[in-house]
């Protein structure tokens, strides 16, 4: 008898242990899911402020993805109408500038989280990035999130059309997320059920 135990015992001991996963994800795939979950409003379109029916109004769209060494650059172009509403028109500068905003990617439980957000690159213009930068740097989200166990169950829910079993997650805990060359790497323990 003992001798069935101990081996059983090893074996469901170690298989706890091999929860340990990582998983590389690419920028055009990171890019994608800002466009789904941040630059969901109207023609895709990401609202610092106001909105599609606001006269006077800033907004990012066309987002695009890199690293940079440890930090993610999404480039975007930004258009605004800053002054004042009057009667249903904003009386003020209207601009349009290409904006890197960087972050520090950051393991949240089973989110993917991002802080420490900047403007890179506002303007060639001096003059005009003295004017904007004090306004977007107050616009520009703090902190977002991105919940991974929520997307990886949404991946894992075709599972059976796609390979005739059903997988599915029972947890995830991220660790650390990374940024090694040309990918986000997330090191995580997660449970996962093959039917």
């Amino acid at each position: 008898m003992r001798r069935i135990l101990l081996p059983l015992a090893l074996l469901f001991s170690a298989s706890h242990a091999a929860s340990a996963i990582e998983v590389k994800v690419s920028a055009q795939a990171l890019e994608r899911t800002l466009r789904a979950q941040l630059f969901n409003g109207p023609q895709g379109r990401y609202y610092l402020r106001g909105d599609a029916n606001s006269p006077c109004y800033v907004y990012a769209e066309s987002p695009h993805v890199t690293f940079v060494q440890d930090r993610i650059v999404v480039r975007v172009h930004a258009k605004s109408k800053l002054g004042t509403s009057v009667r249903g028109t904003c009386l003020g500068v209207s601009l349009t500038t290409d904006t890197d905003v960087s972050l520090i990617p950051e393991a949240e439980e089973e989110s993917i989280g991002f802080r420490d957000a900047r403007i890179e690159k506002l303007s060639e213009s001096r003059e005009l990035n003295f004017i904007l930068a004090p306004f977007l740097s107050h616009k520009v989200p703090a902190q977002m999130k991105v919940n991974a166990a929520v997307l990886m169950r949404q991946l894992l829910s075709r599972s059976t059309e796609t390979t005739g079993y059903a997988l599915s997650l029972d947890s995830l805990k991220l660790h650390s997320l990374l940024v090694e060359g040309e990918s986000l790497v997330m090191d995580a323990d997660a449970n996962l059920k093959v039917n």
